[in-house]
């Protein structure tokens, strides 16, 4: 079974979590058999840069949604299968899915990628404003 490192990232999911913190994402990855904590930062450039064609990831992020009344934080738990990545560590990501999800805990929406598009800010933000319903605003329609 996979082992996880429940205390590394549970402060980095701690940190996420926390509106005081400039921290908007963790990026958890396998050593051995083994998710530990592989980094956390605020840059979104920086944490697309992680996700190679050859990597097997799991990562937390911080997005600020709403709208000109009423801001507030959303939470993604994001799961990265490689394009290179082979069909039996494929499929033991989804039951490591479980192993992970036993410290990170609260978030809106899931999302599984192995594009680079799928990473972009713009589009996990359309996820989260379709799974959170209304969509209000005091600005003009077109």
């Amino acid at each position: 079974m996979t082992a996880i490192d429940k205390e590394a990232i549970h402060e980095a999911y701690a940190d996420v979590r926390n509106d005081q913190t400039p921290t908007t994402w963790a990026v958890l990855g396998y050593e051995g058999k083994t998710i530990v904590l592989d980094s956390t930062g605020q840059d979104y450039e920086e944490f697309k840069s992680k996700f190679g064609d050859d990597d097997r990831l799991y990562a937390f992020l911080r997005f600020n949604t709403g709208d000109e009344l009423s801001r507030r934080s959303k939470f993604v738990l994001l799961t990265w299968v490689g394009s290179n990545v082979g069909a039996l560590n494929r499929a033991k990501m989804s039951t490591d899915k479980t192993v992970v999800k036993s410290v990170i805990k609260n978030f809106a929406i899931e999302v599984t990628a192995s594009e680079h598009d799928q990473l972009e800010e713009e589009s996990i933000l359309d996820l989260l404003r379709k799974a959170g319903g209304a969509n209000y605003g005091t600005g003009t329609r077109d």
